[in-house]
């Protein structure tokens, strides 16, 4: 009886053993699974200052197929390119060659970002004879509008009357860090908008371009239609034509409408001839 005893106290040992250690080994299982699930969300999230103007529009909005055409001149449309420092060092001899008259260069992001491959693109693009512009990725949740104008402003997104410098643009978009509207309400987005813009303003004499998508502006500002009469539309959509344009806005200045144009993927047109896109560049 004795041995029966002991038996069956050294089995309930291990088994209460078991018991201490089997809680300890399931946590242990559920933070590796917190730390994976962690670290892959942290590699869904781009590095700051890695964004270009419609890093977004494909997953908000898909995309469809091209305008007619595709990316060779239409009648009253003039070729243009969008490109950042993802892009890298761009041929723009062949673009030129290509048909394409105008080009924006990604300056800055925030205040705490400018294009690593600035110089290659602006100069490169003024050197082939087309006229270019700056713009500027908008990060509402970090830094004023009116804060961020002038980071725009004294690093590459400035104007001169030289007849080939496109006013510079405020690319507003769905946000690649964190939430879609920067946290911000619609009317606090409204704010920021008109803070950045009559800072540009102030500083350069010009109105800067606005470029957006018609979900995202609807989305985050409520489709407020106040910046229509002074700031020149660019619509980003991927399709066939441009679609529903934001409030205010009776049509648009130019449209990008791919991400995938040969030499560089995101190809614009600019709604009117070269004469027009030399307009907007001498005010």
């Amino acid at each position: 009886m004795r041995v029966h005893r002991s038996g069956t106290s050294l089995a309930g040992a291990a088994l209460a053993a078991l018991t201490l250690l089997l809680p300890l080994s399931l946590a242990g299982t559920a933070d590796a699974a917190d730390a994976d699930a962690r670290a892959a969300a942290a590699q869904k999230t781009p590095a700051r200052g890695s964004a270009w103007m419609g890093m977004g529009v494909i997953a908000h909005d898909g995309q469809g197929g091209k305008p007619a055409g595709g990316v060779s001149l239409q009648a009253g449309q003039t070729e243009g390119v969008d490109v950042s420092s993802h892009n890298g060092n761009v041929d723009w001899a062949t673009l030129w060659n290509s048909g394409v008259r105008w080009a924006y260069v990604k300056a800055t992001e925030g205040t705490y970002y400018k294009n690593t491959y600035f110089t290659q693109q602006y100069n490169g693009s003024y050197n082939v004879g087309m006229i270019r512009g700056t713009y500027h990725f908008a990060t509402p949740d970090t830094t004023s509008g009116a804060t961020q104008a002038d980071y725009f402003v004294n690093n590459g997104g400035g104007w001169s009357g030289d007849g080939k410098t496109l006013p510079g643009a405020l690319d507003i978009e769905w946000n690649p860090y964190g939430a879609t509207c920067y946290g911000k309400t619609q009317s606090g987005m409204v704010a920021w908008i008109q803070d950045f813009v009559n800072r540009y303003k102030y500083r350069t004499g010009r109105d800067p371009v606005i470029y957006t998508a018609t979900s995202w502006w609807t989305q985050c500002t409520g489709n407020y239609g106040g910046f229509a009469s002074t700031n020149p539309l660019w619509i980003a959509r991927y399709a066939t034509d441009v679609g529903t344009l934001p409030a205010g806005w009776a049509y648009y200045t130019m449209w990008q409408y791919t991400s995938s144009g040969p030499t560089v993927g995101d190809h614009n047109h600019f709604n009117g001839d070269y004469s027009r896109v030399q307009a907007l560049a001498n005010g």
